[in-house]
């Protein structure tokens, strides 16, 4: 195969790491600076020019991109992805992932542990979310954050209602996080490649320190990652459309918490600490999927007029609950049902004789008309209501007055 890693620092040890395993399997590898592409648009020919010359092909293409270059970074990893090259991780994960708020909010659509968490703009916001989260102790995240910095415990809710106001009076984005108080200090580290995690680590932090970061000097010990914490990893992984993850996680009462999933993980400190080779897992897994590239569906089959992709749900006393899928008549409706959702099976291209149950969810392609005939109007969600006692220094003005809407 011939590999392209895409990163501005060639002698890091992650990127000298995946280029010796790429050679030790024979490979053709080439470090790419990322920011000496040119992306070149052109009428059905998407391209890309590096150091000004037309690019070579290549077979897998792996994302070592910093947080700097995100978007431009991006931008040159879905241009290869329109080249239909194999990327280890894909543009959409990858700006999912560096962003803390947009990728707890896709988490949080899903029914796997994180911390709760508020992000707010109004002063009079404040004290209010910070009891939504469990009350001070609480953590004060910059958005814009990497390797532990941006990272504030705050011991009581004035404390972090100044640290909020300050960070806000600078124009910064913060996120209000529980303190999952089991945990301080240390956390999880779960590296995933593909549908497993191939080498996990504890991260503990030293002294007073509560970020547990090697880049601030926590150290490392092995862990055997218990089943449920392995599943939150995969899971968090897959949600976040990636193939190649760091996944933290704090070890709480209740089970695993995600805080982060890092689409360009760091190799030095999770080979150190298991002696693995992390590097040459990465490499194997391209290899085996290289010829089978992700596909972006609703760029495949949404482009002939009339026909889309979606998802059909079936609650109880659905008319399709009990018969098979030739029953159904969907077929005859001209609709495609490319997968079967039942719990946390996933059963691809179902058998015509597959019985429906109540609870599943059909992935499916054909006429959009059709479909829209057999969706149910949607229905309005019901959300628990967070009725934590507010602080008793909240002006009784904001309890009474400052509702959605004037009182009828």
């Amino acid at each position: 195969m011939k590999i392209g890693i895409l990163s501005c620092s060639p002698n890091c040890y992650s990127t000298r790491r995946l280029k010796e395993a790429a050679l030790s399997r024979g490979h053709k590898v080439t470090v790419l600076n990322t920011l000496r592409f040119t992306i070149d648009l052109d009428k059905g020919t998407p391209d890309l020019f590096y150091r000004g010359k037309s690019l070579s092909s290549y077979d897998v293409i792996i994302p070592r991109i910093g947080a700097s270059i995100t978007y431009f970074g991006t931008a040159v990893v879905r241009q290869f992805e329109q080249m239909e090259v194999f990327c280890m991780n894909g543009a959409t994960g990858i700006t999912n992932s560096r962003d803390k708020l947009r990728s707890l909010q896709i988490l949080s659509r899903h029914d796997i542990g994180i911390p709760a968490t508020e992000f707010v703009k109004d002063r009079t916001d404040v004290l209010p979310a910070i009891e939504r989260v469990g009350g001070a102790p609480v953590i004060i995240k910059l958005l814009e954050g990497t390797q532990g910095v941006g990272v504030i415990l705050a011991d009581n809710n004035k404390i972090a209602e100044a640290i909020i106001e300050t960070l806000h009076s600078t124009r910064q984005n913060v996120l209000i996080q529980k303190f999952v108080a089991e945990s301080r200090g240390k956390d999880i580290r779960a590296f995933v490649v593909g549908d497993r995690v191939i080498a996990a680590m504890r991260r503990v932090a030293q002294g007073a320190e509560f970020r547990s970061n090697v880049h601030r000097g926590g150290r490392t010990e092995l862990v055997d990652l218990e089943p449920e914490y392995e599943e939150a990893a995969v899971r968090a992984t897959q949600i976040m459309n990636l193939q190649v993850a760091g996944v933290d996680m704090l070890e709480s009462s209740t089970g695993p918490q995600i805080m982060e999933v890092n689409s360009s993980p760091g190799l030095e400190g999770i080979e150190g600490a298991t002696k693995l080779d992390i590097a040459g897992a990465i490499m194997d897994y391209a290899q085996e999927h290289v010829r089978f590239p992700e596909l972006d569906i609703r760029q495949r089959l949404t482009v002939s007029r009339g026909y889309g992709v979606s998802e059909l749900h079936l609650p109880e006393g659905s008319e399709f609950v009990g018969n098979t899928i030739t029953v159904s008549g969907l077929r005859e409706k001209d609709i495609a049902v490319l997968a079967l959702y039942r719990g946390n099976t996933v059963i691809p291209n179902p058998r015509d004789s597959r019985v429906l149950e109540s609870g599943d969810r059909l992935l499916c392609f054909g006429k959009r008309e059709s479909m829209k005939d057999l969706i149910p109007e949607r229905r309005r969600r019901l959300r628990k209501r967070k009725t934590k006692k507010l602080d008793t220094q909240v002006p009784a003005t904001q309890l009474a007055g400052d509702s959605e809407a004037p009182p009828a």
